[in-house]
């Protein structure tokens, strides 16, 4: 618990964020999130997609990520690929909405990076957006750590 911490605290220094410690997992300010568990960082028009450290941990260790091809046009709550766990698979839906610009093709040789690194190195895809106001349905690091605790609590 203790180094998944102290990585969380390195990544955000990396990423030059904040983080917002939690009992259970991590979760990052100056993040977006949905109720999906999927995490947006945006710069400019540009966003950055991939799931949070809550889902990769109720997942367990991820065999196999499929993601769009570059160019193809994500919409806000829509499905764009999938994660395979050695638990279950996962489709994972878009937080915002826009064309693909860049994909993590890291994953498919070590999709095992969207366990040890989440929030840096195991990222998705990067979408251009359409429309920044999206930003709005998506939740606040409070409100996402407090639905990651009401699901903990429930399970």
């Amino acid at each position: 618990m203790a180094s998944r911490m102290l990585w969380a605290s390195r990544a955000a220094s990396h990423l030059r964020i904040s983080v917002f410690h939690r009992g259970f997992s991590t979760v990052l300010k100056d993040l977006h999130y949905a109720e999906s568990h999927e995490w947006v960082k945006v710069d400019g028009k540009s966003a950055t997609v991939g799931i949070t450290d809550h889902a990769q941990d109720h997942l367990g260790d991820v065999v196999y990520v499929e993601l769009p091809d570059v160019g193809a046009e994500v919409k806000q709550g829509e499905g764009f690929g999938a994660v395979e766990s050695v638990k279950a698979s996962s489709e994972v839906y878009s937080p915002v909405s826009g064309k693909v610009v860049e994909v993590n093709e890291e994953l498919k040789e070590s999709p095992a990076l969207v366990n040890s690194h989440p929030f840096e190195s195991g990222w998705f895809i990067k979408v251009e957006m359409n429309d920044a106001g999206e930003l709005k349905n998506l939740m606040k690091p409070e409100e996402y750590s407090k639905l990651c605790d009401e699901e903990n609590s429930s399970h």
